[in-house]
């Protein structure tokens, strides 16, 4: 007996992986938003230099989710499974 591995249809990968990769640039996008926010000491519970080097983290959390991790996903997606 041997487990045989269905075939995959690849527009349907297609699919899940463009979803993925637009999931974090979103969630990249809200995070670059909810650090200007924080900047612009927008939040009681952050204010001062305290909420400037918050919301500056932020920021650049989120354009590294943003820009580089659907690049890293990219390469990852291209390379395929391993074997």
């Amino acid at each position: 007996m041997t487990d045989r591995i269905p075939p995959v249809d690849p527009d349907k990968v297609a699919r899940q992986r463009h979803f993925a990769i637009s999931l974090f640039r979103l969630s990249g996008a809200f995070i670059v938003m909810f650090g200007f926010l924080a900047i612009m000491q927008r939040f009681s519970w952050v204010q001062g230099t305290k909420a400037k080097a918050f919301g500056t983290i932020m920021v650049l959390t989120g354009l590294f989710q943003f820009v580089l991790v659907p690049r890293l996903l990219l390469a990852l997606f291209r390379k395929g499974p391993p074997q």
